[in-house]
């Protein structure tokens, strides 16, 4: 199950405010600025600073790359 778009349209980073790329296949949301990625347990996004990963930049290039091939926008506009 995949999370509910009304949710996606208000989720931000806890840390820079901004918009994330949710990567579902990998139960992630990703924030490509600071390259901290959010882990989603049984459909409940883990927004906690001290929860997220920050991945290395192989790792950040991947997910990009992958957001892109899968048309995968960002959940709000920035400046919104």
């Amino acid at each position: 199950m995949a999370l509910d778009p009304q949710l996606l349209e208000i989720l931000a980073c806890p840390q820079d405010k901004g918009p994330l790329l949710y990567i579902p296949d990998e139960d992630a949301l990703y924030n490509p600025r600071l390259q901290r990625r959010y882990a989603v347990r049984d459909d409940i996004p883990i927004m906690l600073i001290d929860e997220a990963e920050t991945v290395s930049a192989e790792e950040h290039d991947r997910l990009v790359a992958k957001a892109g091939a899968k048309g995968i926008i960002p959940t709000f506009e920035a400046g919104q």
